[in-house]
Formats: C-alpha cells, structure tokens, sequence
C-alpha cells in the first residue's frame, strides 16, 4: 500500500533543537504505544490525531529534554503516517543503547481510552514499516518496545499482534487463523539454535511437503529450507525465520 505520509510541516512540527544523529540502516523497527490515555473521540477526529502528536512532541522536548520527538514515524487510525524524526535520524524512543539498531512507529494508542489498535492504525504502522524498509535501509525485524527495554509498551493489544508476525487486517493472521505467536526470536543459523519453536516451524514445514528434519536443532538444512521458501514467496531471501517468514510458513497457500 501507499504510504499517506504527513510531513513535519502539514502537521506544525516544531523544528528541532539540534542536529539529528546520521541513521545509516537498521534491524528493522520497534512499535511502540503512548503509556498514557489516548482520547477514543480520535477515530472519528484526524485533527485530534495531529493535535496528540504535537503533545507528544512538546512532551519529549519539553519534558524529556529530547533535540525532538522521539519516534521516527507516527500511525493514526485514518490509515495516515506522519513524520517523526523521519528516515535516517537516529530515534530517541527505544532506550539507551538501543537506538542504534531500530526505527521507532508509534501507534496512537494508549494503556487507557483508545487501547485496541483499529484496523486503520494497523495498516498505518504497516505502511510506516515498508517505508522504511524501502527508503531507510531498515530490515526485517518487527518488534515491540519491550522486546528490548524493561516497559508495558507497547501495550498488550498491539504487543500481540506484533507477536503474531504483524499481519496486515483481512490477509490472514488472526487469533483464529491458525498461526502460532511469533516466538520473538529470530531463528537462524550459525550458531545451531535449539528449542520448542524451532521444532514447532520444522513441524510445519515438513507438513508443507519440505524435507526437513523435525529436531529442534536450526541448523543449515533449516536454513536452506528457510531460504528455498523465501525465494519461493518472493520474499527477503536471508535464511531466517522472522516474523513475515513465520507468518507465511502458516498462512501462505
């Protein structure tokens, strides 16, 4: 999908109070929610959308004592984006230390109010995530703020479907669909990796008709498999079982 990128500018950025650090590529993004109550009156009201990314932007300057707001992009339920720090700018977001390896989307939910992310916000943070990819040299991890940083966020709701592999509404991946959660590692090789996830894909790969042994042992037969498939749904070739490969190994026919 397009991406419906508000700039800066359209929604009355503050301009920044220094220069941003250079973003060379990333491991791919980390979503994040507000912490805070987010007014419901919002799916219904753009202009409060761009009115709540303002105060977070005065928040984080103001408060945190950031150079700008902390997030590289923004996701609102109108299926709209707007411009954070933006590609390449190093965000503030995801913790100390931890910056370097994602972007950072936000979701315009919170832990109050507005707490289930509408179908709207879920393309959004899609289409914010592809634009990275494309145009920010970001790769292809998606994970939640918590994945790395001892928080709530990004909230149960969204932190789910994150877990779940992000899938796009209406192409699969639902609670009822059949996938299991994403386990939140990636799988890969080297080194070999063991566990009841890495059975758990093999399992299902060797159901798809794929000669794998079913182990528990990630190996280089898994990763060539997982490479084959890859190369098979036209996908990121890398040979490690993220969260689309995960979600593909499942939903794709």
């Amino acid at each position: 999908m397009a991406i419906e990128l508000i700039s800066r500018k359209a929604w009355g950025a503050r301009s920044p109070r220094g220069s941003y650090t250079r973003l060379d590529s990333t491991k791919g993004v980390k979503v994040h929610y507000t912490g805070g109550r987010v007014d419901p009156r919002i799916v219904d009201d753009h202009d409060r959308c761009a009115a709540l990314v303002r105060s977070i932007q005065n928040s984080h300057m103001d408060g945190n004592g950031w150079i700008d707001i902390g997030y590289s992009f923004v996701a609102c339920p109108h299926t709209k984006v707007f411009e954070g720090r933006g590609l390449h700018r190093l965000p503030a977001a995801n913790g100390a230390g931890l910056n370097q390896g994602h972007y950072a989307v936000l979701g315009l939910v919170g832990n109050t109010g507005l707490v289930e992310p509408p179908d709207g916000m879920l393309h959004a943070i899609l289409d914010a995530i592809e634009h990275t990819r494309r145009n920010g040299r970001a790769g292809n991890e998606i994970k939640g703020h918590r994945d790395g940083y001892a928080t709530d966020c990004p909230g149960e709701p969204l932190y789910r479907w994150v877990r779940r592999g992000a899938p796009r509404p209406g192409e699969g991946g639902n609670d009822d669909a059949g996938t299991p959660p994403f386990p939140g590692r990636l799988l890969k090789y080297p080194p070999i990796m063991r566990g009841d996830d890495v059975r758990t894909w093999q399992a299902k790969m060797a159901d798809r008709g794929w000669e794998i042994d079913v182990d528990g042992a990630y190996g280089p037969q898994s990763r060539d498999v997982c490479r084959s498939f890859q190369r098979q749904q036209e996908i990121d070739v890398d040979g490690i079982v993220g969260p689309i490969t995960w979600r593909r190994t499942w939903e794709a026919p």
